[in-house]
């Protein structure tokens, strides 16, 4: 399904410490419409897996991922980069075709129908990018 590498397993870690009074367990990685690209990832944390959720450790971290958000998602790998240009949460996914200038979106290859996914018919980076 996904990996996960050891910084940002480190870094998940780092996280779900700080969120301990909310009593979360998983990261869940969901992909959700929208975006310049046609589709955006939603990471957050999740007190444990849902029906039907697909779920892998790694590193000592728990990641889960909807039913529905699995097909895109499959091979892909969450990093953690601390560049010059900043430092964030990278999803590393195979399934990309074009993806916004600002990497928070992407079009997928196709979708769960087989038809090519929508783009943003002007191409680059949009509104929905923060630019």
């Amino acid at each position: 399904m996904v990996t996960v590498t050891e910084s940002a397993a480190a870094k998940i870690k780092e996280l779900l410490a700080q969120e301990a009074e909310e009593e979360v367990s998983v990261l869940r990685v969901a992909v959700q419409g929208g975006g310049c690209s046609g589709f955006q990832y939603a990471l957050g944390f999740d007190r444990g897996p849902q029906d039907g959720d697909n779920e892998v450790e790694m590193h000592g971290v728990r990641v889960v991922v909807d039913p529905h958000s699995a097909p895109y998602l499959v091979g892909s790998e969450i990093d953690y980069v601390d560049a010059l240009m900043g430092a964030g949460f990278a999803i590393n996914n195979p399934n990309v075709t074009a993806a916004c200038g600002c990497g928070s979106s992407f079009q997928a290859k196709e979708d769960a129908e087989g038809e090519p996914a929508a783009a943003h018919a002007g191409g680059g980076c949009g509104p929905g990018c923060g630019h």
